[in-house]
């Protein structure tokens, strides 16, 4: 399986440039071509694995300001040292993804080898970004530290609040909803490829 993300960073003219910060961010991503500056103020990487696709999204959608392309489909084997050097469907899809995405309020789109599931992906993608992108700092303060194995009770006496407000602070994230749409985006991804 191969996914190709192409990502733009939004107003790019208007602030610093955020490419090398993220691709720092990236490097121990599990991929097949690592993630590199391609042009300007775009960057691309390839990964293997639809959960690995989950993963670059969810963290780049948290980090802010990017319009995010996912092609999902074959690419040319073998494959080159460099991203910049690969070709094949998946990357032309990531191309039409990421112009899309330019024009979507939640700025993701995918498309693949099987546009139906794609299209499918997308939805889910969007919900889950929409998601996302309404979590107070306050909310992923205690998300961070639940996800990192905290007790609820815990996470409570870091962040200096009740239980309760910790627990408030996560069902209005509704981190729940989030976890479960991680495995329905992949599932949709795959197929998206061509995977059954």
């Amino acid at each position: 399986m191969s996914f190709v993300l192409t990502v733009d960073q939004r107003a790019s003219r208007q602030g610093p440039d955020l490419v090398g910060g993220v691709l720092a961010a990236l490097a121990d991503v599990p991929v097949l071509l690592a993630f590199e500056r391609t042009a300007g103020d775009e960057f691309q990487g390839v990964v293997g694995h639809p959960a690995a696709a989950v993963d670059v999204l969810l963290r780049l959608v948290r980090a802010g300001g990017w319009s995010i392309g996912i092609g999902a489909g074959p690419v040319q084997a073998p494959l080159p040292d460099s991203t910049r050097a690969a070709a094949g469907p998946a990357f032309l899809a990531a191309r039409r993804a990421v112009d899309d995405a330019k024009q979507r309020s939640a700025r993701v789109a995918v498309h693949g080898v099987d546009e139906v599931a794609a299209a499918d992906a997308q939805a889910v993608a969007t919900v889950l970004v929409t998601l996302l992108q309404r979590r107070s700092p306050q909310a992923w303060e205690a998300i961070d530290l639940v996800t990192a194995g905290c007790t609820q009770a815990e996470a409570a006496s870091r962040l200096g609040v009740s239980r309760q407000a910790v627990g408030q602070r996560l069902a209005a994230a509704a981190l729940d909803v989030e976890q479960d749409l991680h495995p329905v985006l992949g599932r949709l991804l795959a197929r998206a490829e061509g995977a059954r």
